[in-house]
C-alpha cells in the first residue's frame, strides 16, 4: 500500500514542478536570445531497514535546449545576434563572467555597453565606453566601430570588440537571473571563430505547441497520480472494515 502512495506522492509533486519549468518556458517564448529549460523524470530508490522495494519520482533538470532560436531583423546598430555557436560574454557587479544569447544593447547614461537589463557588456579588453554623439558600427567578428556624428566623418575609431565566446554546453549553468556561466565559474578565452551579425536579434528557441502539447500531458499526470492516491485510500478503508469484522 505505502509504495502506490510513496510513488503517487512524490510524482504529483514533481509533475507541479515540471509544470512550473514548462510555464517558464512559454512565458519567454518571446524572450530574445532564450533557452527552454529540459526536465525529465527518473525513479530514485529509498535506501533504508525495510524499504528496498520503495521509490521516490523526482524531477531532474537535465539542462537546456541550446538550438538556436530564429533571426530576426532589427536595424538597430546596436542589435546583435551569435550566428551559429557562440555567446555574448558580460561583466556581473562582483566581476565575474556571464554568457547570454540576448544581444539586444543599449548604451547607458555613462556611455557602458550593456545590456537591456543593466549588465555590462565585457570586451576582450575589459568593459566598453561609448563617447556621446557617436554612429556606432559592430563588425562580424565583434569589432565596435564608430563616427562622430558632430563632425565631418574623417576617420572610423575603433572602440573595442565584444569578447565572443564559445564554450562546451555541458560545461554551462543557468543562472537564476537567467544568464549561463561555467560550473566552476572560470573566465572563458575568447573565441575569433565566433561570427555575429549587426541589426538583428536571435529569437527564443521555445517551441510553443511542444510546450502547450506537454502542458496538457503533465495535467493528465497529475490527475492520474491524484486518482492513484484515492485508490489507495479506498483500498486502506476497506481493508480497515475487513480487519474489523476478523
Amino acid at each position: 500500500m505505502d509504495r502506490l502512495i510513496y510513488t503517487a506522492m512524490t510524482g504529483a509533486k514533481h509533475t507541479l514542478e515540471q509544470q512550473a519549468t514548462t510555464s517558464q518556458n512559454l512565458a519567454n517564448a518571446s524572450t530574445t536570445g532564450f533557452r527552454a529549460q529540459i526536465d525529465s523524470f527518473r525513479a530514485v530508490p529509498i535506501v533504508g531497514d525495510g524499504l528496498p522495494t520503495r521509490s521516490f519520482v523526482v524531477d531532474a533538470t537535465v539542462g537546456s535546449n541550446f538550438t538556436p532560436g530564429p533571426m530576426q531583423q532589427t536595424g538597430n546598430s546596436l542589435d546583435v545576434a551569435i550566428q551559429g555557436n557562440g555567446w555574448l560574454t558580460l561583466q556581473t557587479d562582483d566581476g565575474s563572467e556571464a554568457y547570454t544569447r540576448n544581444g539586444a544593447l543599449q548604451v547607458s547614461v555613462n556611455g557602458v555597453l550593456q545590456t537591456q537589463s543593466g549588465v555590462a557588456v565585457a570586451g576582450e579588453a575589459g568593459p566598453i565606453t561609448i563617447p556621446p554623439n557617436m554612429s556606432l558600427t559592430i563588425g562580424a567578428d565583434g569589432t565596435i566601430s564608430a563616427i562622430d556624428k558632430t563632425t565631418t566623418p574623417t576617420s572610423v575609431t575603433t572602440l573595442g570588440k565584444l569578447k565572443l565566446v564559445n564554450p562546451a554546453t555541458q560545461n554551462l549553468v543557468r543562472g537564476d537571473d537567467g544568464l549561463f556561466r561555467t560550473k566552476n565559474g572560470a573566465p572563458v578565452e575568447a573565441d575569433a571563430n565566433v561570427v555575429v551579425a549587426s541589426g538583428t536579434l536571435e529569437g527564443s528557441n521555445v517551441n510553443l505547441v511542444d510546450s502547450m502539447v506537454n502542458m496538457i500531458s503533465l495535467s493528465r499526470q497529475f490527475d492520474l497520480h491524484m486518482t492513484m492516491l484515492k485508490t489507495a485510500e479506498t483500498m486502506d478503508n476497506s481493508a480497515a472494515q475487513v480487519m474489523t469484522l476478523a
